[in-house]
């Protein structure tokens, strides 16, 4: 029978070594923004929203509170489609009216579409937001089940179906739990059309501040839903959340 303990220390030990790497990872990162928020503080704006900016383009990674310093910089320069830009992507984790109406005010809508937030769409935030630790609880629910297969050989064949459970749970978890494409209307007076071609039939005339769901690219345009309808907008009106 295989020894047991040598079995776990195997099994913890690159575990504790990812769990090192990560916070290694997680405190250079922090710097940065550490660096961007002392520039904020001391009012520093312009200098500070150009290391939030790198943050979020070059690494990809925000927070609630950055983005709402981003929104508050961008529209003491008066740059409002940036702010809105900046305020929605923010609406993403924060669904408050009080989002809206500052971005209505921006923008100089008194309606906005886009930013109706249903039960089902917040259930599958919550799942995007925790998708490594489900992904992770999976994994290792996998391989707890494959070590009870070799460790309880007279038993093993009660361990198969779990194994492959856990195995199909974590490739969907992995692959498709992610949130639909967002982007916001930027441009100034965007033409919506029925077809991806401006020979297409007018579906609607817009403004900036409105929420789309893009749902695929065809060269200068992207597929969108509007009025619950198939429709197209120039790629050059919009910016992705």
């Amino acid at each position: 029978m295989p020894n047991l303990r040598w079995i776990f220390i195997a099994f913890l030990l690159p575990f504790s070594l990812l769990s090192l790497y990560q916070a290694d990872c997680q405190a250079q990162a922090s710097m940065p923004l550490q660096r961007a928020d002392s520039l904020f503080s001391q009012k520093k704006y312009q200098e500070a929203l150009e290391i939030y900016e790198n943050i979020l383009h070059e690494e990809g990674t925000y927070s609630p509170a950055m983005l709402l310093k981003m929104g508050f910089i961008a529209e003491g320069i008066g740059d409002f489609g940036q702010a809105s830009l900046y305020l929605s992507k923010y609406y993403e984790h924060n669904p408050n009216p009080a989002v809206i109406e500052k971005i209505k005010s921006l923008t100089n809508q008194t309606r906005l579409e886009g930013y109706e937030v249903s039960d089902q769409a917040r259930f599958l935030s919550v799942l995007v937001d925790y998708k490594t630790e489900i992904t992770g609880v999976f994994a290792f629910l996998l391989l707890l089940s494959l070590i009870l297969i070799l460790v309880m050989r007279e038993k093993r064949s009660v361990f198969y179906i779990p194994a492959l459970i856990f195995l199909v749970l974590a490739f969907i978890s992995n692959n498709f739990i992610q949130k639909p494409e967002m982007a916001i209307i930027t441009g100034n007076t965007v033409l919506i059309m029925d077809q991806p071609s401006a020979a297409g039939k007018l579906v609607k005339r817009v403004q900036a501040g409105h929420r789309i769901t893009i749902g695929s690219s065809q060269d200068m345009w992207y597929q969108i839903e509007w009025a619950n309808r198939k429709a197209f907008i120039r790629k050059t009106d919009v910016s992705k959340i």
